[in-house]
């Protein structure tokens, strides 16, 4: 007897990789400083391409900046930046590598200012996620009032790429708001 796949959103079928990604991550409340600037970042670099092509690169993005520690990237200088633009295993875009080095800049003075990332970012949603009951992927919006603020708030913090609609899959991405559809078995968790 073959096993049972369990029913998932329809843009997670592509392959395993995006449905170890679904399962474990998409929709799941994150607290961690460290991993809430990894996926700002990586959001970032999606612009204009598919977040497949990043998801892919995830290791090698780690590997490039320093596993995401922002003390270490404020640092970087134009060597570095060069070394960068030469690495085939993430995507070498100069705006995109330069806005990480600002993001990181920004971020410190976030954590100095609120203690932490996350007790900032949390905020837009008073610290707890919000659960939509989306029946199909087209209900699903690509930006709200809520990722306009964000995205507001971070540009005149400094940050770069972060656009409202870059800040909703952010938002979905670190468990901020759930939009996994009613029929997905992640749907059923609480958060």
């Amino acid at each position: 007897m073959g096993t049972v796949e369990k029913t998932r959103c329809g843009w997670s079928l592509k392959d395993q990789l995006y449905k170890d990604y679904h399962d474990h991550e998409w929709g799941t409340p994150s607290h961690d400083d460290r991993h809430l600037f990894e996926m700002l970042c990586l959001e970032g670099a999606q612009a204009g391409l598919s977040w497949y092509t990043v998801l892919t690169k995830r290791e090698n993005y780690r590997k490039a900046f320093d596993n995401w520690d922002a003390k270490k990237i404020v640092k970087y200088d134009d060597k570095k930046i060069a070394q960068l633009l030469e690495n085939e295993g993430i995507i070498r875009n100069k705006l995109k590598i330069n806005a990480v080095i600002t993001n990181a800049k920004a971020f410190l003075a976030v954590q100095k200012e609120f203690g932490t990332f996350d007790n900032y970012i949390w905020s837009f949603v008073k610290h707890k996620p919000i659960v939509n009951n989306f029946k199909t992927l087209q209900e699903v919006p690509a930006k709200t009032a809520i990722s306009d603020a964000m995205s507001k708030d971070l540009l005149k913090r400094g940050f770069k790429f972060v656009g409202s609609t870059i800040c909703y899959a952010y938002m979905q991405a670190t468990g901020m708001v759930n939009d996994h559809v009613t029929s997905c078995y992640k749907r059923a968790r609480k958060p």
